[in-house]
């Protein structure tokens, strides 16, 4: 039976095997590189990716890594593009195709193609001397390091494809100057997307913000704060300016025989903590945690109401 010790030995060797190719790519860029960068900075349409088997997934996932990153990008299957789909790419699209070997016949079609409409192919191999090597406008011929094992299967082959995929990607991320509020943009679910959420929005608007003038009465005040079901409301001046909030807590602290007769501006708080629209909601949070408090306003450049953001309201939308 086989010493369960040589599982670990096995997986040691492995991760070594794919640091030596990773780290063989630090040799690798050179004018080629630079030039399939520019190529890609330069297309007017799509990129498009293909491979098959390994190469194939591993294109398909670079072609997402592309598009949301600010580069539109799809994967098309060399089966299904010899099979009607060749029609989704166009005269002014770069194809990317990745091969370990170069000579994967189901990309034969693909070549065939882009070089009966002049279309650029940057190719992505491991094999100098390939017949897609040689069909490339552009190729990219990766250093020859050892696959992880000894069946020869696809390890650090499609381990050093996914690495160059990947700085091909920031390569162009940096050039476009893509924005962290742009990657938000195509990033609307889940954490990711929430992230880039901005006080705007989230933020409560109109007739849902809590607000009274600092002449009114406690009675006034207390049927605001319960009718808008956020713990508060700000307190305004005659030109509609925030001067103030009143919070449970300071409900709390000014109770006593005479709490009805009192108006807003004799309970609120001055200068309350504000943040603009236009900031991230995590910051907006991370301001709110700093000050222990659940709401604040957002107010615009002129310094007029626009919004309240509520904790709460992070919360269901997964900002928190």
């Amino acid at each position: 039976m086989q010493d369960k010790k040589s599982y670990i030995n096995s997986a040691i060797k492995t991760i070594n095997t794919e640091i030596e190719g990773l780290t063989s790519l630090l040799d690798f860029f050179d004018e080629n590189y630079i030039k399939a960068v520019d190529l890609i900075l330069n297309c007017k349409g799509r990129i498009v990716f293909s491979g098959m088997g390994k190469s194939g997934h591993i294109a398909n996932k670079i072609a997402a890594t592309f598009a949301s990153t600010g580069t539109p990008s799809f994967f098309i299957h060399p089966g299904e593009a010899s099979h009607g789909d060749l029609g989704m790419i166009t005269s002014d699209d770069v194809v990317i195709l990745l091969s370990n070997s170069g000579e994967t016949k189901e990309l034969k079609d693909i070549i065939y193609y882009c070089r009966r409409f002049d279309i650029p192919i940057i190719g992505i191999i491991r094999r100098l001397e390939s017949e897609l090597t040689k069909t490339s406008t552009i190729a990219l011929v990766l250093p020859l390091i050892p696959e992880a094992n000894s069946i020869n299967a696809p390890t650090t082959s499609t381990t050093m494809m996914l690495a160059l995929g990947d700085a091909l990607a920031v390569s162009l991320i940096e050039a476009k100057g893509f924005s962290s509020e742009k990657f938000g943009t195509f990033h609307p679910g889940g954490k990711l997307g929430s992230n880039f959420l901005k006080v705007q929005d989230l933020m409560r608007k109109n007739s849902e913000i809590p607000l009274v003038t600092e002449d009114k009465k406690m009675s006034e005040v207390l049927l605001e704060m319960t009718s808008k079901h956020l713990g508060c409301t700000g307190v305004i001046d005659s030109k509609n300016k925030l001067i103030g909030i009143i919070t449970d807590g300071d409900l709390r602290r000014h109770i006593d025989n005479n709490f009805l007769s009192h108006s807003a501006s004799d309970i609120m708080t001055k200068n309350p903590i504000t943040t603009s629209p236009q900031n991230l909601a995590v910051e907006a949070i991370a301001v709110m945690n700093r000050k222990s408090i659940t709401s604040v306003f957002a107010l615009d450049e002129q310094q007029n109401i626009v919004g309240i953001l509520h904790l709460h309201d992070c919360l269901r939308s997964g900002v928190v």
